[in-house]
């Protein structure tokens, strides 16, 4: 069993903590200081409700509600309080992962009573830091990460046998992992519109072992623990076309090498460094693996706009994708269908011809 805890609105409860005037009001996190020109990096609940979500342009924020209370985000507090809730859940002296700055994961094995432990968490929280988790006890990751958005905020929820097939029914295809925008969107359009449904069409999403919740450290044979290529500039770069453009290069080569293996990856990590920026390092793991070059580069990209920097000087960049597992599943779509016979077919011309004899046009940059 996987108990996954979910911080509510992370950023925006911390800054509703330190300043108890902005206590339930519409509140956004700016990635930048200036109000009006940034991206919605975080919202409170009372701002969601009124439809305003994290990456919506400011300006589109404020012109749903003019008196929306905003504060520029400041990692140094977020990644503090989180290293700190971190550090208090070592106490419980069971397997441990820190999933993202506002998410964590135990491995309860067979702890006699889950759903007390899981009280309990929530109140030591809530008693430290007066913020409140949400969260979610199932049979593996998936399920777990689930279930903790399902009655968010300050929820606890426990996905077993007995309701395994309720909740599924009844909850939208959207609330699963890695199933928003355009995958989502796409199963939809085939007629998948509940998590139940894809369970019917792909069962292996749902199963024990599938996306491994298992914290403990496993090596499969013939299965490597991570690929991943860097580049150091020669000089420092500000051009975001061109640091673009890199990213692309080294998510391909990252992608070839994972079709030649015949693997997949579910995580994505991109580390960037330059004398403004540091060291930035951060990943992110989806339901859906991939061995998609562009599909690698757009999950690079969406965590490049975490940085909370616009435009910094970048001297070396690295992809690197890792919780790889074998290329088991043929794609259901129509449009994933032709997408990965062009894929192979690219292969195969780059195989014969040498490798990059075809790329992505904007690989011509970094040239």
């Amino acid at each position: 069993m996987i108990l996954h805890i979910d911080m509510d609105a992370f950023f925006a409860s911390i800054e509703q903590v330190i300043n108890p005037r902005l206590k339930d009001k519409p509140l956004i996190i700016g990635s930048r200081g200036n109000k009006t020109r940034t991206v919605v990096c975080a919202a409170s609940y009372a701002a969601k409700a009124l439809g305003i979500h994290s990456g919506m342009p400011s300006q589109e924020a404020f012109s749903i509600c003019p008196k929306l209370e905003f504060v520029a985000a400041d990692q140094a507090k977020y990644i503090w309080t989180s290293e700190q809730i971190f550090q208090m859940l070592k106490d419980y002296d069971l397997p441990l992962n820190y999933a993202s700055i506002d998410e964590f994961q135990l491995e309860l094995a067979s702890h006699p009573n889950p759903l007390n432990l899981a009280k309990k968490i929530k109140e030591q929280i809530y008693a430290n830091f007066n913020i409140t988790a949400s969260v979610g006890i199932a049979k593996n990751w998936l399920l777990a990460k689930l279930a903790s958005k399902l009655n968010k905020p300050d929820g606890l929820t426990l996905i077993d046998d007995s309701n395994f097939e309720q909740v599924l029914r009844q909850t939208s295809l959207d609330k699963l992992c890695g199933m928003g925008g355009k995958i989502g969107a796409n199963f939809i359009v085939s007629g998948l519109k509940t998590c139940w449904d894809l369970y019917l069409n792909l069962p292996g999403f749902f199963d024990e072992n599938q996306g491994d919740g298992s914290l403990k450290k496993k090596t499969v044979p013939g299965i490597p623990k991570s690929i991943s290529h860097s580049y150091t500039l020669p000089t420092a770069q500000i051009n975001p076309q061109v640091i673009q453009a890199w990213i692309r290069l080294l998510s391909e080569m990252v992608a070839t090498r994972l079709r030649q293996q015949n693997l997949v990856s579910a995580t994505a990590h991109l580390w960037l460094n330059g004398p403004q920026i540091g060291n930035f390092g951060a990943q992110k793991t989806r339901q859906l693996a991939t061995n998609d070059g562009y599909e690698i580069y757009q999950r690079t990209l969406k965590i490049m706009a975490k940085s909370a920097m616009k435009n910094p000087k970048i001297r070396a960049i690295g992809v690197t994708c890792s919780s790889l597992s074998r290329s088991i599943y043929q794609p259901l779509l129509s449009e994933d269908i032709r997408r990965e016979e062009l894929i192979n077919a690219l292969d195969r011309i780059n195989n014969r011809f040498g490798e990059g004899s075809i790329h992505p046009a904007i690989t011509v940059l970094t040239h």
